[in-house]
């Protein structure tokens, strides 16, 4: 059994190297996105090559005659064949490679809010109880008291049997602890200048996102907003799925996004984190004005950190970011990062992520 336990570390050793080092494909690629389970994320590593057996020459063959010796098909080899093994990496390991390689610091939660699981903690013995919490141990040693006292036990033949009076059981307080929680809200462009290449580097780049955020916290709640002249809320696979086309207003996500959090998130309770992805092309600069506004006066002044990505595109006008930079430029908790292609999105995550807030 030990040896099966250390050749088992020894292969999850192996599995982390190759992720950490094939890390930035499987950033740009998103093909792990629709392998994410609760707990365990299913990766593809074609490189680990899976030995194939090799059988020594046999020189007696089951048929007669000579043969030529030279066959025009595939030939048996003893190399390792090219095979793609699926194999299980939990969340938080990937969580942790995710921080590691791009040295990424540890989130201090600043808010605390009770949490809605409660965790029973017992505080002593009573006479009275439900039969599920009755102490075994100390209703015996009761009985064995009372016979002892009233002169029934027989050291000969020593058994006890509790009455009504002997039994004790365990009371218990419901204890809720304060747990730091977390939401995140993203929000996307879905206007007609967003193609689907936009789409999925956008989609890859809040799984790892979200997989960091999710490290970092005991609870986080996520909220999906998409948007072009209009913005509605939507469920994760609608925010990574969808084909929508239009024009943009972006206000419309912003204004979206503060009713959502004031209705449910309240900051004292919550951490708060935003995300908007766009390719910068906003309907007229009159709404980035009004943008620009509700970021400075509620968005931005409620959140850890307000954070914005800008994917290329060749169809809109990338002026957004800045817009924001011009507006914003000095204020730490407003994050700006452009993302040129999938190459960049490991940068992008690096520039948005490594303040720690």
């Amino acid at each position: 059994m030990l040896n099966i336990d250390r050749d088992l570390g020894r292969f999850k050793d192996i599995v982390k190297g190759r992720v950490r080092k094939d890390l930035r494909r499987y950033m740009s690629s998103g093909e792990l996105l629709g392998r994410k389970g609760k707990e365990v994320v299913s990766i593809p590593l074609p490189q680990i090559g899976i030995p194939r057996l090799r059988y020594g020459d046999n020189e007696q063959g089951v048929g007669q005659g000579e043969g030529d010796g030279a066959g025009s098909g595939p030939r048996a080899g003893d190399a390792a064949g090219e095979h793609v093994l699926e194999v299980e990496i939990t969340v938080e390991e990937l969580a942790e490679i995710l921080g590691e390689e791009l040295q990424l610091p540890r989130i201090e939660p600043k808010g605390e809010r009770q949490s809605s699981a409660e965790k029973a903690k017992y505080t002593g013995i009573s006479v009275v109880g439900p039969e599920s919490l009755r102490h075994n141990k100390r209703t015996f040693k009761q009985a064995l008291k009372r016979a002892i006292a009233s002169g029934t036990y027989n050291p000969r033949r020593p058994i006890i049997v509790p009455i009504k009076d002997d039994k004790r059981y365990r009371t218990f307080e419901l204890d809720t602890k304060p747990r730091s929680a977390a939401v995140v809200v993203y929000m996307m462009d879905v206007s007609g200048s967003m193609g689907a290449e936009q789409k999925e580097i956008v989609r890859s780049e809040a799984f790892w996102i979200d997989t960091w955020l999710q490290h970092n916290y005991d609870d986080v709640e996520t909220r999906f907003i998409i948007h072009d002249a209009s913005a509605r809320e939507v469920d994760r696979d609608t925010f990574f799925r969808t084909r929508e086309s239009g024009g943009t207003l972006i206000s419309s996500a912003y204004k979206l996004c503060l009713e959502i959090l004031d209705k449910h998130f309240p900051p004292h309770e919550w951490n708060i984190y935003t995300f908007h992805f766009s390719d910068g092309d906003n309907w007229s600069q009159s709404d980035t004005r009004t943008c620009v506004e509700l970021l400075r006066s509620r968005l931005v002044p409620m959140s850890n950190q307000f954070s914005y990505a800008q994917v290329d595109s060749q169809y809109g006008s990338g002026q957004f970011i800045k817009d924001l930079d011009e507006a914003f430029g000095d204020d730490e908790s407003v994050v700006l990062s452009r993302i040129a292609n999938r190459g960049a999105i490991m940068d992008s995550i690096k520039e948005l992520l490594s303040a720690g807030r």
